[in-house]
């Protein structure tokens, strides 16, 4: 390869998933995108390459077979027919009745029923000591995706484990025990989202499952759907809720007058969705290099999201931070589908939270996930001052 900017960064070096943001801070210094020699592709880390990856339909999401393709045959399936892993015209063939069904106003209908599921989730809770991912962060979700598709409150403790299991997948270098696990995950939970789908074809109710039972979508494609909207939701909003309340505590902050505001900051200042890949589809400039035919190029959300030509002050967390142009559900064909979703839970979670312990404060070190890709806690001890 001729004399390219290139870029050593570990992604998987403890030092960089405990912290990356002094490292992407570095590295933007010296270059918008690099070449990553590890992996074999790109890295796009400042703010403007990241949203021109993202918005260049040249770059493309293109899905290949995880290998062995027989014995991950049950991941590759779900994510095969994902919108997610697919370009137009088949990304459209698949995300327009999908947004057709959340555009029916099952998102606020369900607004008065996260408030009440996240009261209830702080009912249980001891305020003086508990774990807001477990307790609190990681449940609620889980509950408000299951009863917006209609998936049984009793398979919650399996939800989780299943969408944990399948996303680790996404890790670099992922090991053969968390491939093993993917694959189980992957048959469970879409044996069980394919079970319902047939249910619903024939006894509809009112909910998301039913609403794409009575789509044009195969029963493979729909199964994906409800796989990828339950692990989306699911993990999303758990990373953004614990990455962001931590870093609040950790500086003695509170939400801002307009939630809202502090929920745009939250999904900002800790990226719950580090990188997402992109292949070329033709030579594509982009960061003053050339991304030749099949390569590719990752963007690294949380880099663009820390980059001070855009944010002053970037690594300072601002709960009334305005505006806030951050790239925390992407940009362009593949903005999430679930933003709305998501914003709205946050929202909730958020505000029912500091309604029901005012003087919240960590009273605990927080146990990290471990993890690059998806960034977040694996647990936040947290309790009130004045319980």
């Amino acid at each position: 390869m001729p004399s390219v900017p290139t870029t050593s960064l570990d992604l998987t070096a403890a030092e960089v998933i405990a912290d990356p943001y002094p490292f992407f801070a570095a590295e933007r210094a010296r270059h918008p995108v690099a070449w990553h020699e590890a992996s074999q592709m790109w890295l796009a880390f400042d703010h403007a390459s990241v949203s021109a990856v993202q918005r260049d339909r040249r770059l493309g999401r293109l899905w290949k077979d995880k290998q062995p393709a027989d014995y991950l045959k049950p991941f590759n399936l779900l994510h095969r027919n994902q919108m997610m892993e697919n370009e137009p015209p088949e990304h459209t063939r698949l995300r327009r009745p999908v947004a057709r069904v959340f555009a029916r106003g099952h998102i606020e209908r369900l607004r008065p029923r996260v408030g009440e599921l996240a009261r209830e989730l702080l009912d249980e809770v001891d305020p003086a000591s508990f774990d807001v991912i477990g307790q609190f962060a990681e449940p609620l979700p889980v509950l408000v995706i299951a009863e917006l598709l209609g998936v049984p409150s009793s398979t919650a403790a399996e939800l989780r484990e299943w969408s944990q299991a399948i996303v680790r997948m996404y890790e670099v270098d992922p090991s053969p025990a968390v491939v093993d696990a993917a694959v189980a995950a992957a048959a469970d939970f879409g044996g069980l989202i394919r079970d319902l789908i047939r249910e619903r074809t024939v006894r509809p109710r009112e909910d998301l499952l039913s609403d794409l039972a009575q789509t044009e979508l195969s029963e493979d494609e729909m199964v994906a759907s409800g796989v990828l909207l339950l692990n989306a939701g699911h993990e999303a909003s758990v990373n953004v809720f614990g990455n962001g309340l931590t870093a609040m505590l950790q500086r003695g902050l509170r939400p801002g007058a307009d939630v809202a505001v502090t929920v745009e900051e939250m999904l900002r200042f800790d990226s719950a969705l580090q990188l997402f890949e992109r292949t070329a589809m033709e030579p594509v400039e982009v960061g003053g290099i050339t991304v030749e035919e099949g390569q590719k190029i990752a963007v690294l959300l949380g880099s663009a999201n820390r980059d001070q030509a855009v944010f002053d002050d970037p690594d300072e967390l601002r709960v009334d931070r305005e505006p806030n142009n951050h790239v925390a559900f992407g940009v362009g064909v593949h903005f999430c589908l679930g933003a709305p979703l998501a914003r709205m839970e946050l929202f909730e979670s958020v505000t029912a939270l500091f309604d029901a312990c005012p003087e919240l404060d960590l009273v605990g070190d927080p146990v990290s996930r471990g993890t690059f890709v998806l960034r977040g806690y694996h647990s936040v001890p947290v309790g009130s001052k004045r319980s």
